[in-house]
């Protein structure tokens, strides 16, 4: 469904990464490692179309994503370094405004989502009072109320403490077994019930 030929990204006039390709079909997943510096966050950016590679092409679904912008936002959920939530509403608040953003059919309402990443209770407070792990628990719910296949994730366990890491990895577990897709940065060890991942190595050196 995802596929990315003869990408290349050129920033501040040094060349991250050229001539990257591969396919992501429904059910898999992507690890992309490298070192710092090496261009994964770029590449994420680049997949989510939020910035325009210097060279190739990615498809989704045989598409150019930028032919048919509006078709590939509808079907992506993008989790990047911060969880891409407003702090003055509350974590209710934030999931019903990803919910009206979204094209998709949410696999969880509003409430079982928070109820499904340990937020019950809290739903009413705002998001600024929460700590940092609870934050990214709000974002890691957007995911399950954007109804998206793809989902794009930078570094997902940031803040999270032991109980938090075990939830993402059941979460990616579920979206793959339902024939979704995901494309992950990590520095963690993330085993997914016999869903080998696909390497996509930047490069250590």
């Amino acid at each position: 469904m995802l596929s990315v030929s003869g990408l290349s990204c050129v920033r501040r006039g040094r060349t991250l990464f050229s001539g990257l390709g591969f396919s992501l079909p429904a059910g898999r997943w992507a690890r992309v490692t490298g070192r710092n510096g090496k261009g994964k966050t770029s590449l994420l950016r680049i997949l989510a179309g939020l910035i325009v590679p210097e060279s190739g092409e990615i498809r989704w679904r045989g598409r150019d994503i930028h032919e048919e912008r509006s078709a590939f936002v509808r079907e992506l959920c993008f989790l990047g370094h911060l969880p891409g939530i407003k702090g003055e509403l509350t974590p209710w608040e934030n999931l019903q405004v990803a919910r009206c953003l979204s094209g998709g059919e949410a696999r969880l309402d509003t409430d079982q989502a928070l109820a499904e990443v340990g937020l019950a209770g809290l739903e009413d407070v705002p998001v600024r009072t929460l700590s940092a792990g609870q934050q990214r628990r709000v974002g890691l719910a957007r995911l399950l109320v954007s109804g998206a296949l793809l989902w794009v994730m930078d570094e997902p366990f940031t803040s999270l403490d032991r109980e938090g890491i075990a939830l993402v990895r059941s979460l990616v577990a579920r979206h793959l077994e339902a024939g979704g897709l995901a494309v992950i940065t990590t520095h963690h060890e993330m085993e997914l019930d016999g869903k080998a991942p696909l390497d996509i190595d930047l490069g250590w050196d």
